[in-house]
């Protein structure tokens, strides 16, 4: 590069002395806007800097004009989208701050640790809020597991999660794990966290206030992860990703419980004016993100960073992504006491520079400028794209489905066993087991239910959390998978009784560059917004995560949404298991002969095809309002959500919810659609609720009231699952009823918890 910086303009066009823009993951156009910024071109150390904060990962650039779509205001909302978590009001003064983050190219090269630090990161971003974290979940993808690599990634992934969670002392209370041949090459690993705070103390991300100081704090920096944002987070897998390998960071949980400890104890006194994590992109995100939103600019001197290698230089100070550090923006004068707080806690701290009044980021070395930048322009003026979008041409053929074509299979009960054998239906016990989910001892609805319940300590409340969503039904139909994910994770939380607030999201797709990748991500979000806006649920922030692909093949367009719902009295939640024999089981909403999308056409028909399951949300805000005021009238004794598997297979898991497998159903539909799309199909807006038969009536009259069909399946019994069809002989005649399955629980309950073990052996 340059020495000078300086390059040269002829009629008004600025030309390239020395194009290194592809180096830093940059495009000609762009590099030729960074010129038109500064006046000149930049140095090296400039250049990498724009390079990660232009980089697909930090900017949005493809993503951002779509983001626009989301409902992000709402009565509970205090922090919408902009900083680092969002955070909605529960009352009593109280706050909850969430986040949900993706580490997936981390995670494929080095599964362990790029789990790992994905856990850190997710902390600290509820952390600068000035939020106690209180739980974490997590949303993985993988391929299938006959593969030797898909299970080592599988493994690593959740030793990753569970070795920096358990020594954080955080439990890990929720999640979801689905295996699809399209994330072989690209596993998905998306994670959340919840944490707790005074409503009135949010700390936002903002370097204001001319001559306070710029303080670093917690772990030393090296070298760790140095173009981990613009270069592996921002491309596609190829024969050269795992020389990516040093791009992953390396997690400490040990320093991060110290530097929680520290930031916790720092924010409850009045030095602080802002906070931000060092994640991705490390200095130059905090420092110029946190001028960008105040408006100031920031004076740094990297020879001024603690360090842990000899020998960086500036470029390698302002570029690592090294773990388990804080920026913090402290009150001019306050900056010995902040010093004695990290130390008591055993970190390092460093004043490493000052808010300035010019917009400028300037860095230096030993006092020698070394760069220069308006901060603004690394962190809000990145180029906002609006590519071409183009419905893929594998719609034509791939949603056309003839469901009368498809056989209809003679033993129902072994469809079953085959279903809850799947790893995608299975018992997620061999995960959760490896996870401290009682630690902190807030956990009451514990993983494995349709959502975890937390305990609000010193309230009666608690906090339903989950996340969601269904890739293969966004693959078939963008918009309405989108729509269902939204619709699902609501459903699930208001399953344990709780009202949902708010939602938080990941958006996991293919190339931007691509229209029918592009086409997919915009009609998801489209989807997502309008059940968002029909359930009143907004969206406080979230993340993208684009070109997850393998080879220029893409992964399905894979939208989590993690929901937040709250229980006003935390006694009265509600758990999917059958609790007493003679209990009446009813099902809320309408069975449709629908098969398009589902697991059981893949197990059994060896088929990805047809449409997803028509999501009515007029219906699925009736059908939660009677769930929800059933609930407060005490009328429900269990509830769990019918999705993936149908309703043969939320039956099997109300019935081994408590002492495994000894409860049992006997269940008689009527119905005039074909019996494997009953049992097995996966229509929206349903739910499995169990009453006394004093309250049945009440119920019922409720149902009918709010325009939704209600009926009784059956009642609960020991240790079996017996599932008939009557169907009717005519005028005068007799109704029969066909024996469709009868399975011994105990036995069901083995496949089902066996599903992964077995797998993993």
């Amino acid at each position: 590069m340059n020495p000078s910086g300086r390059g040269g303009k002829k009629m008004g066009v600025w030309q390239v002395v020395n194009p290194r823009w592809e180096e830093v993951g940059l495009t000609e156009e762009e590099y030729k806007r960074i010129m038109e910024i500064l006046g000149r071109e930049p140095n090296d150390l400039e250049l990498g800097m724009y390079g990660l904060m232009w980089s697909e990962h930090c900017s949005y650039k493809h993503s951002k004009l779509h983001l626009r779509l989301f409902p992000t205001e709402g009565e509970c909302v205090l922090q919408g989208p902009g900083e680092n978590a969002g955070v909605v009001d529960i009352g009593d003064g109280m706050a909850v701050a969430f986040r949900l983050e993706s580490h997936n190219h981390p995670s494929a090269i080095e599964p362990y640790q790029g789990a790992a630090t994905g856990i850190g990161g997710i902390v600290r971003d509820i952390l600068t809020m000035g939020a106690r974290p209180i739980a974490l979940l997590d949303s993985l993808r993988f391929g299938k597991l006959d593969d030797e690599r898909t299970r080592y990634l599988f493994g690593g992934v959740v030793s990753g999660i569970s070795g920096y969670g358990n020594c954080l002392g955080l439990p890990t209370v929720g999640g979801e794990v689905y295996f699809d041949d399209c994330y072989r090459g690209n596993p998905l690993v998306n994670v959340m966290c919840i944490g707790l705070m005074e409503k009135g103390r949010i700390v936002k991300g903002r370097a204001s206030g001319v001559g306070n100081a710029v303080m670093v704090v917690g772990a030393k920096t090296g070298r760790d992860g140095i173009h981990g944002a613009s270069l592996l987070a921002s491309r596609e897998f190829d024969e050269k990703s795992e020389e990516m390998r040093p791009a992953v960071q390396v997690g400490d949980p040990f320093m991060e419980k110290l530097l929680v400890e520290s930031c916790l104890e720092l924010v409850e006194t009045d030095w602080v004016v802002g906070v931000n994590d060092l994640g991705a992109a490390g200095l130059t995100s905090a420092c110029s993100e946190t001028a960008g939103r105040a408006g100031s600019g920031m004076e740094v001197d990297v020879a001024l960073v603690p360090r842990r290698e000899e020998g960086m230089t500036p470029y390698e100070v302002m570029l690592s992504e090294s773990q388990e550090r804080m920026l913090v923006i402290i009150k001019k004068g306050k900056e010995k006491e902040v010093e004695k707080t990290f130390s008591k806690w055993g970190l390092d701290s460093a004043v490493i520079g000052r808010v300035t009044g010019d917009g400028m980021l300037t860095i230096l070395e030993n006092g020698r400028q070394v760069a220069s930048v308006p901060a603004a322009s690394l962190s809000h003026q990145a180029p906002v794209y609006n590519r071409e979008r183009r419905r893929p041409a594998y719609l034509d053929q791939i949603t056309r489905l003839s469901v009368e074509d498809l056989p209809v299979p003679r033993e129902a009960g072994e469809v079953l066993r085959r279903l809850l054998a799947s790893p995608n239906l299975g018992s997620r016990e061999w995960i959760w087991r490896q996870y401290d989910y009682m630690v902190r001892t807030n956990t009451v609805v514990y993983p494995g239910a349709d959502a975890a319940v937390l305990r609000v300590k010193g309230t009666g409340k608690g906090l339903a959390v989950t996340t969601d969503g269904n890739s293969r039904y966004c693959y078939l139909d963008p918009r309405t998978g989108g729509a269902i994910a939204v619709a699902e994770a609501a459903r699930n939380v208001v399953c344990t009784g709780a009202k949902p607030l708010a939602i938080t999201n990941c958006l996991n797709f293919g190339n931007p560059e691509r229209p029918e990748v592009l086409w997919q991500f915009r009609e998801v979000i489209e989807g997502m917004s309008t059940a968002a806006r029909a359930l009143g649920t907004p969206v406080t922030g979230g993340n993208v995560s684009f070109y997850n692909e393998t080879f220029g093949t893409a992964i399905y367009p894979t939208p989590v949404v993690g929901m937040l719902g709250l229980l006003k009295d935390i006694s009265r939640r509600v758990t999917p298991g059958f609790k007493e024999v003679g209990d009446v089981i009813i099902l809320l909403g309408e069975t449709r002969e629908e098969l398009g999308g589902t697991e059981y056409l893949k197990v059994v028909h060896g088929i990805v095809g047809g449409r997803p399951p028509e999501m009515d949300l007029n219906l699925e805000v009736r059908v939660q309002k009677v769930c929800l005021e059933a609930m407060e009238r005490g009328w429900v004794k269990s509830a769990h959500d019918v999705s993936d598997g149908g309703l043969a297979v939320a039956l099997a898991e109300c019935c081994f919810w408590a002492e495994p497998g000894a409860a049992g159903c006997e269940v008689t539909l009527e119905t005039g659609i074909r019996p494997d799309a009953v049992l097995f199909g996966e229509s929206q807006s349903r739910v499995i609720l169990t009453v006394k038969e004093d309250d049945l009536s009440s119920l019922l009259a409720m149902a009918r009231s709010m325009e939704v069909a209600a009926g009784v399946l059956g009642r609960v019994v020991d240790g079996r699952l017996s599932v008939g069809l009557v169907t009717t002989g005519g005028t005068g005649k007799k109704s029969t009823r066909r024996v469709l399955m009868d399975e011994p629980t105990q036995e069901l309950y083995k496949i089902w918890r066996n599903a992964l073990p077995e797998k993993m052996k």
